[in-house]
């Protein structure tokens, strides 16, 4: 029995070691293993063949049979190709090389079957077919061909001699060796009850289906099982975890908590509010350690339910610390907890990297001694000099901002891991939080505080300045403020982008009569804190910034957002941009400024953008536009993975029934020791291995 997952790639017949470096380097080809599941991108059916006579140029590929009558080579120097006149007996095609001539010369003959395949296209009138696939007629079984796989490969690959036709080949090789079968992943009884195909079969059958319905159920059984490991890791995962660790039990509800809710609370809870305050109550006095993930949207509450959430904590004896990913958004929490705690005997303090000398020496000394109830910090409460008396909440805001094992250390800072409360405000469609965060408990905000009024978004065209400025200038003459956000810094060569600085000093002179502001990531601290507050306090109207204020920034004065080049963000940053207005009681505006000339997915996202203000049907309208991609920032789960073939975009009904079965294996099995899953353990204990920090979560 070949053991694949060890056999490098480089002794397979047709490899060798350049070869084998070159697959590695650059699709992470290193062993046999890895040539098995890299999939096919598509397929193209190779049982049709087509007379020359039928061939146009909007079909996407065929197969033509026929012989070479002559060759022709035109043009000099890079110029220079080579033209095969092709026929079939009924008409004529031209076959056309631009480089490898030297090798086409040699391999091809006239006067000889081939069966040729490519795109066909038209130049002077004339089809033809640019750098097809040849082959010698007789060595080529359409019949049993079925749907031919292509891959993916790079420019370097290809001028190398590797191309997709090359990994085809390659794999034929690997399969003929496999002759016993290639070892099953899934215990018998799951392949049975879920009707699954083998794992030989549905591996043989994604490379070289012979019908589309053999190609369906192939791909069925292993996005299945790509998304049941995954689930059945974070599902084991949570349980042993929540076994593991007992939490502390908060059952007063004292003093500071009615206090604040009687006399600070700063407007009436929504319903949306008041149901996630009684979960997170729920999970602090269940004796098990709280991980609630709390979703959402901009404006909704969440830093309020945090903070009502933290005095529980306070009220039961401990502390709590609260952990933001800039400095601009924990300053900002720190100024909103001391004003809405005015009044009440808690200590709050700040620490950012700018906190420094006996003004950081104090909060240290505070947190030691237990004088400091509550902490508002940066990256900067992680450090080991940074040590409390009784930790018992930590509330981790924009979450996804954080790396794993940053997070994992707050867990050190106690004997006991503290409740956690993980908070973001970007709405997670619901495949990806299965995935991503399959293990927290998930609470949502889907309500908006009373009062507010849904912001309008309006679509205009960069050649339309005057009438933005218009706009602009009724607001701010109302005594309101506004953003206006620029994707780049400084001005790239290879993108026509209006950047920050340019955009700053038009509109300096453009709108003379107004104070502006300027805010970048690459600006010192102190500067930008200053812009910032300088804005906050209404000393300037105008805040020119790139996405640094994207998230968390609170000026309820604002009422105008202006998103220059809005064609270059995604919708989930749009929508970010979008909510720093709307946060009081005026009617409020985002303008997306775009170049007329605009992508049909563009268009899309624009119209999405004016059309609703719900943060999760933009996020589900995101996912189907972009894909997961390679599951982008998941190491904020911890679950470092990049799916091969699930798509989380198209495969939620994939997803709900793998994640069902993992809880039932779980349900049946919760010991893990029954010897019908053996296989099960075995193959997720490999798959541990193989990838980095699965499973720390949280």
């Amino acid at each position: 029995m070949i053991d694949l997952e060890r056999q490098d790639i480089k002794f397979l017949p047709g490899v060798g070691p350049q070869r084998a470096k070159l697959l590695g380097d650059e699709l992470q080809i290193r062993t046999l293993h890895d040539l098995l599941y890299t999939f096919p991108y598509k397929h193209i059916d190779r049982t049709r063949l087509y007379y020359i006579h039928e061939l146009t140029a909007d079909m996407p590929y065929v197969q033509i049979r026929g012989q070479i009558l002559s060759f022709d080579t035109e043009g000099e120097g890079r110029k220079r190709r080579l033209v095969a006149h092709f026929t079939d007996g009924q008409g004529v095609v031209d076959l056309i090389w631009f480089n490898g001539i030297k090798y086409v010369l040699s391999a091809y003959k006239t006067r000889t079957d081939y069966i040729v395949f490519g795109r066909p296209s038209v130049f002077n009138g004339r089809i033809n077919i640019a750098h097809p696939d040849v082959d010698k007629a007789d060595e080529l079984r359409l019949n049993t061909m079925g749907l031919q796989p292509y891959y993916t490969t790079t420019d370097k690959m290809k001028r190398a001699g590797l191309n997709s036709r090359s990994i085809e080949h390659f794999t034929a090789t690997l399969f003929e060796r496999l002759d016993a079968g290639i070892p099953e992943t899934l215990p018998p009884y799951l392949v049975s009850s879920l009707n699954l195909v083998s794992l030989d079969e549905a591996l043989r059958h994604v490379h070289y289906p012979t019908s589309a319905e053999d190609l369906r159920k192939a791909q069925f059984r292993l996005k299945f099982e790509e998304l049941f490991y995954i689930q059945l890791n974070i599902i084991k995962y949570a349980r042993e975890r929540r076994q593991k660790y007992r939490g502390y039990v908060f059952v007063r509800v004292g003093e500071l908590f009615h206090t604040f809710y009687e006399k600070n609370l700063p407007f009436e809870l929504t319903g949306a509010q008041k149901r996630v305050i009684r979960e997170i109550r729920q999970d602090m006095g269940s004796g098990r350690q709280m991980n609630r993930l709390l979703q959402g949207d901009v404006g909704s509450g969440k830093t309020l339910v945090a903070l009502m959430s933290i005095l529980i904590a306070l009220d039961n004896g401990f502390q709590a610390c609260i952990m933001a990913p800039t400095e601009i958004l924990a300053e900002q929490h720190y100024v909103t907890f001391q004003n809405l705690l005015f009044g009440m005997p808690v200590r709050v303090e700040l620490l950012t990297g700018t906190v420094k000398g006996k003004r950081r020496q104090a909060v240290l000394d505070g947190l030691k001694d237990g004088e400091v109830r509550i902490l508002v910090g940066t990256h900067a409460v992680l450090e080991d000099t940074v040590l409390f008396k009784s930790l018992g909440m930590v509330v981790i805001d924009e979450q996804h901002r954080f790396g794993v094992a940053q997070r994992a250390r707050l867990w050190t800072k106690n004997s006991n891991p503290p409740h956690v409360l993980v908070m973001t405000a970007t709405p997670i469609p619901r495949t990806l939080a299965m995935t991503l965060y399959g293990d927290l408990d998930v609470s949502v905000i889907d309500e908006l505080p009373p009062g507010r009024k849904p912001i309008q978004t309006i679509h205009q065209f960069d050649n339309r300045r005057e009438s933005l400025y218009r706009g602009l200038r009724s607001q701010l003459n109302e005594g309101r403020q506004a953003y206006v956000v620029y994707p780049l810094i400084k001005e790239s060569e290879k993108m026509d982008i209006k950047n920050l600085e340019e955009g700053y000093e038009q509109l300096c002179r453009d709108l003379p009569e107004y104070k502006i502001s300027r805010v970048h990531g690459k600006m010192k601290a102190a500067e930008k804190e200053a812009e910032m507050q300088d804005f906050i306090s209404g000393k300037t109207q105008i805040l020119v910034a790139t996405t640094v204020i994207e998230v968390g920034v609170n000026v309820p004065n604002a009422s105008v957002m202006v998103i220059e080049n809005a064609e270059r963000f995604g919708l989930a940053q749009l929508h970010q941009l979008r909510g720093r207005v709307g946060r009081g009681a005026d009617q409020s505006y985002c303008i997306l400024v775009t170049k007329y000339q605009l992508s049909a997915d563009t268009r899309k996202r624009i119209q999405i953008m004016t059309e609703t203000n719900d943060g999760f049907e933009i996020a589900e309208a995101d996912l189907k536009l972009r894909g997961p991609g390679d599951l982008e920032g998941t190491q904020q789960s911890g679950v470092s993975f990049t799916l091969r073939l699930a798509n989380l975009a198209r495969d939620g009904q994939v997803l709900q029934l793998a994640r069902e079965t993992a809880e039932k294996v779980l349900d049946d099995d919760p010991h893990c020791a029954a010897s019908k899953n053996d296989i099960l353990w075995r193959q997720l204990n490999k798959l541990r291995d193989r990838t980095v920090n699965w499973g720390v979560i949280s």
